[in-house]
């Protein structure tokens, strides 16, 4: 098998980052710092952090050399492809998230568009995706999901929402996985006891990767004798009804 051919030699790394505040090196591998450490070019969400992560990684990393381009809802959109220039010129440049892995419910994807329309090779390394971790952990139905990032705000168009998810977890045999703003976690799991079958299955991934993480799966009819606080903690929410 022939290799492929990129219109550049630089190459666009997505780098992933932690899912919070602990040892880095204790969900990524050392290839990810090895590759970090060659980089002095990053399209960031939040220089702040970013800089910061790299710090973490590689505190004998000089700060002063790195070139980093925000991306987030500030960005004129016109920018944004000149982002990629330092691929165009030969340099490797990486890319990173917030938190997690680039391009899944994240920014980033924008730039990976663009890196395919552009002949630009992408390259994605392995780190922590809470997604993925809450699915593998839920004893939901791996073999099919769907994401679907915010519900609604509006109380009952919310409701619509749950109700149609619920339905077609059903009919697909599908896990259907969402997330919400953290301080609006605990209404939200409300939202879920109260609209759902009792029999649904909703799964409770928080603090996934954190010394506080849990992950729990039971029936909406147990949730509703279950106190838990999700106040300001980063959670992901996957329902599945039995067909």
């Amino acid at each position: 098998m022939g290799e492929h051919s990129f219109k550049y030699s630089g190459k666009l790394f997505l780098i992933p980052t932690t899912l919070g505040g602990e040892n880095p090196l204790e969900v990524l591998p050392e290839k990810v710092k090895n590759i970090l450490d060659s980089l002095n070019e990053f399209i960031v969400e939040n220089e702040k952090t970013a800089r910061r992560h790299i710090k973490q990684l590689l505190p004998e990393k000089s700060q002063q050399d790195l070139n980093l381009h925000s991306l987030n809802k500030f960005t004129e959109s016109s920018e944004i492809p000149g982002f990629l220039n330092a691929c165009k010129d030969g340099r490797n440049m990486g890319l990173m998230s917030e938190a997690g892995c680039p391009g899944v419910a994240d920014p980033g994807a924008e730039i990976v568009k663009i890196a395919h329309r552009e002949g630009i090779q992408v390259v994605p390394l392995v780190g922590p995706s809470s997604i993925l971790l809450a699915m593998m952990a839920s004893g939901m139905n791996g073999q099919s999901f769907s994401f679907h990032g915010y519900l609604a705000i509006d109380k009952k168009e919310r409701k619509q929402e749950i109700k149609f998810l619920e339905r077609l977890s059903a009919e697909k045999d599908q896990a259907q996985i969402f997330i919400e703003t953290p301080y609006r976690n605990n209404q939200m799991l409300e939202d879920l006891v109260q609209n759902l079958h009792p029999a649904t299955r909703i799964c409770v991934a928080c603090d996934l990767t954190l010394p506080s993480e849990f992950v729990i799966t039971k029936t909406a009819a147990d949730w509703k004798k279950t106190k838990t606080d999700l106040h300001k903690r980063p959670a992901i929410f996957i329902l599945q009804k039995e067909s």
